[in-house]
């Protein structure tokens, strides 16, 4: 058989012709179009000016469903606008400009790298276009001369690297659109600024404030004058916000956490006891955000050296609760059903930290006393489902009736209620609040103030943590991630502080221990004024 043109020549690379790097990349190293249909994790490559730019390489890699979002622009702008994010109301419709944007620097680059491909083929093999077969592309190139060739190649080399550039820059927008807007709502959330009265727990202690002769305290006033609470001491060591809790007010803590952990554990909850620092990157998949959409700094961050920031070293910060490492416990990872998690069968954590808020524009609001703080410690509950609403409204149902027996059984009166879409944070899609009565803040609020929150967040943290669900043939599943619910068990200091007020006796200058929490303090009964060899800590506000 007669030996082909191409096969009696030999063979020199375009890279030797042109001496520099090849001009004609491969079209699989640009994101395809059906990518950008189905996720954003094609979203690797991304310009040194985006938030995904800075994203450690460790880090997890969102896969936000932007195909939903752009299919459903009108839906998602409402959403934002009926939950108070007006300004992420305008990014759907800014991801399909983008998207119109991409899809013509895809057609752009596509068709000079079929140029590209007919000035490869005319400098390797000259006769292999001829005037008759040829298209309106590869027109004339067999009329250029072997440096027209090169120097057009190079030209070709230098247009698609800006128009890659370009590509790169438009995905990392879209992905940066997509990760800044909120979870779906669910149909169960109260739309605009008032919540819905869903039940109450307990008699209120003072139904009728105006025929009462009842004497109320503040917790800051009970605890100088039982010893307590120590705010002036903890204003020198650490500034506002912090405290020392004293003698029975830190047994009253502990006992709280024990109380809360035995009934989370004997209810099926499995223990765990997380780090308090983790990646900023995790809180931020987990939808706490460094700053609010006020600007206000909302989580505190450890500082990072110049060389540490120079080499790329992920930033930490201080868990502002055991939710975020939590969540980060599956980050990355791919989750079996069944075997992890089965439709019937989630994965129910309960977790005690510390906490740490920043509360940055909260002073003023409660400057005094445990209401609002920068440290504390809390219960957490935190529950990976199977991807579907029963699933996650079933662990969600579980949390709240914890909560509830939890107050219940400490005599507190407390209100239940479905928060309204203004309240929900970025990655709820329905949350559930129990507020109690404090008497001192019957001026604010008719005196309720939070003391338990419980939230689903569908699949918005699972898939910005990359966590994904797979089957028994190792596919993933339908949904494809799974739900996560989250919910407090206890927040100490709020609760330490309702105890404090509402079981206050002015005749005798004690406050009355609940009786659930007597066991975990030594069979005390009540707490009343300290001998005088106890006294002399400064225990001002």
């Amino acid at each position: 058989m007669r030996p082909s043109r191409l096969a009696m020549r030999p063979y020199t690379c375009l890279q030797c012709l042109t001496r520099t790097r090849p001009v004609f990349p491969r079209p699989t190293q640009t994101p395809r179009i059906a990518s950008l249909h189905n996720s954003s994790r094609f979203l690797q490559q991304q310009s040194s000016d985006s938030p995904a730019a800075s994203r450690p390489s460790i880090a997890p890699k969102p896969v936000v469903d932007i195909k939903h979002i752009r299919q459903n622009p009108d839906l998602y702008a409402h959403n934002c606008i009926e939950r108070n994010y007006h300004q992420q109301a305008t990014y759907p419709q800014r991801i399909n400009d983008l998207h119109a944007q991409w899809q013509a620097k895809q057609r752009e680059a596509r068709s000079l790298r079929e140029r590209s491909n007919i000035l490869r083929r005319q400098l390797t093999d000259p006769g292999s276009i001829r005037d008759e077969n040829a298209d309106a592309i590869a027109a004339g190139t067999q009329l250029l001369t072997r440096d027209e060739l090169i120097a057009e190649a190079r030209n070709l080399k230098s247009l698609l690297s800006t128009i890659e550039a370009e590509e790169t820059r438009i995905l990392s927008e879209i992905e940066s659109l997509a990760l800044s807007i909120p979870n779906l709502t669910s149909e169960e959330s109260p739309r605009g600024p008032e919540p819905k009265l869903l039940s109450l727990i307990n008699e209120h202690p003072e139904p009728v404030p105006s025929a009462s002769d009842r004497v109320w305290r503040s917790h800051v006033h009970i605890g100088n004058e039982l010893g307590l609470l120590d705010f002036a001491s903890a204003g020198t060591t650490s500034g506002w916000g912090w405290y020392f809790l004293l003698d029975e007010a830190a047994q009253l803590e502990q006992a709280l956490i024990a109380y809360a952990l035995d009934l989370a554990v004997r209810s099926g909850w499995r223990q765990v006891s997380p780090p308090s620092i983790v990646y900023s990157h995790i809180a931020s998949a987990c939808g706490f955000q460094p700053r609010d959409q006020n600007g206000e700094t909302q989580i505190y961050t450890l500082a990072q050296s110049a060389d540490d920031a120079a080499r790329g070293k992920p930033e930490l910060s201080m868990a502002g609760t055991s939710e975020i490492p939590l969540a980060g416990m599956h980050a990355s990872k791919m989750l079996l059903c069944p075997g992890d998690i089965s439709e019937f069968s989630p994965l129910k954590y309960v977790a005690v930290s510390r906490c740490y808020r920043a509360e940055a524009g909260s002073r003023g609001l409660e400057t005094k006393g445990l209401y609002r703080v920068h440290e504390f410690t809390k219960v957490e509950l935190f529950g990976w489902t199977y991807p579907s609403l029963d699933s996650a409204s079933d662990v969600f149902n579980e949390i709240v009736d914890l909560q509830t027996d939890l107050l219940s059984s400490l005599g507190l009166h407390c209100r239940v209620l479905e928060m309204p879409t203004h309240d929900l944070g970025a990655s709820a899609a329905r949350k559930i609040d129990i507020e109690a009565f404090f008497p001192s803040r019957r001026e604010r609020n008719e005196g309720w103030g939070e003391v338990t929150s419980a939230s689903i967040c569908t699949d918005y943290q699972a898939r910005r943590l990359a966590t994904r669900l797979k089957g028994e043939d190792g596919k993933m599943i339908e949904g494809g991630y799974p739900f996560t619910v989250n919910g407090t068990a206890m927040a100490v200091p709020r609760v330490v502080a309702a105890l404090l007020e509402n079981g206050w006796d002015e005749e005798t200058g004690t406050v009355v221990i609940p009786e659930v929490l007597r066991g975990w303090m030594g069979g005390k009964e009540r707490v009343g004024p300290k001998p005088p060899t106890k006294k002399g800590l400064g225990v001002g506000v």
